[in-house]
């Protein structure tokens, strides 16, 4: 994607005012989608007993290659007109929809999993393959983004991949606008606005990339599930700590462009400010308790369902 004009920024900032979601094309460039797809193939192989939906962040704290793709110059470029300047990643996975057999993901806000202070963050959708009513592309309930949190409502007796929803009665005469990206291509939502997709009953896949991006002062207060943040951009305060960037290591990551590099590139982003260290937990152990509390209705422990 090349530089934003004024007149584009502007255009994007009132389509997510007005909607609660904007779309930026050709944004990241094909080769690194390829190194995307590769990374995804290596998570299916290394962990075999995961659903693709279901390659949660904690499984990728220590892969250099995801900290590379997340912090990439012209996602952060993007992130930066929403959160401004002081960017720090808290949550991010693939979303991968097996053809034919691809899970639902059931009208829902981002924000009502979870618990940030104050509630200012935005989601990036990077579309890794191609995505489309077909293969089961992001919905939206667009205005929807003015609504407060709403309590969330276990949903078990269907196959989806949060194992939960709101209720969708009040917004039933919304009609729902498909989100269609080509691989490259980023979708922006708000916390707050209603969004889901149906089942993958086509023969292709479908795959993203969701990545949570907030302003580097805001806090994180989900239990054990939402790590501490990377600091992608700018600056941090003082008193907030942060996952280190990971190294290069055989077995934690792929092969990709500028890996060679990276680890000099990782040694200065380090040498910047106090890192707490990722928990002892294993991430597997980690994945499933996110599961676990999914599966309950939220990732909130406490929280009425």
């Amino acid at each position: 994607m090349t530089q934003l004009t004024i007149d584009e920024r502007q255009s994007a900032l009132g389509a997510y005012e007005r909607d609660g979601y904007t779309v930026f094309r050709n944004v990241i460039d094909a080769e690194l989608i390829e190194e995307a797809q590769a990374h995804v193939a290596w998570l299916g192989k290394r962990y075999p007993n995961l659903r693709p939906e279901h390659y949660h962040h904690p499984l990728v704290r220590d892969d250099a290659f995801w900290v590379r793709l997340i912090a990439d110059s012209r996602l952060l470029d993007i992130a930066e007109l929403f959160v401004g300047p002081d960017i720090s990643c808290f949550t991010s996975h693939y979303v991968c929809k097996p053809p034919l057999d691809g899970h639902a993901v059931l009208w829902h806000q981002d924000g009502a999993y979870w618990d940030l202070r104050p509630m200012r963050a935005v989601t990036l959708w990077l579309a890794i393959d191609h995505s489309n009513p077909d293969n089961g592309c992001v919905r939206m309930l667009p205005g929807t983004h003015r609504e407060a949190i709403l309590p969330l409502e276990a949903r078990l007796e269907k196959p989806n991949m949060l194992a939960s929803s709101l209720n969708f009665e009040r917004f039933k005469d919304i009609t729902p606008i498909d989100v269609v990206l080509n691989p490259g291509d980023v979708s922006v939502h708000h916390p707050h606005i209603v969004h889901g997709s149906e089942p993958n009953r086509s023969a292709h896949r479908r795959c993203g990339l969701d990545i949570g991006y907030m302003p580097a002062s805001v806090g994180i207060h989900n239990e054990a599930l939402y790590q501490t943040p990377i600091l992608v951009r700018g600056d941090a305060p003082r008193d907030r700590q942060y996952q280190p960037w990971p190294e290069v290591r055989l077995g934690e990551t792929i092969h990709f462009r500028g890996d060679a590099q990276w680890n000099r590139t990782a040694a200065e982003k380090n040498a910047r400010f106090q890192h707490l260290q990722n928990s002892e937990d294993d991430p597997l152990t980690v994945t499933s308790r996110m599961m676990e509390r999914l599966n309950s209705g939220t990732v909130k422990p406490g929280a009425k369902v």
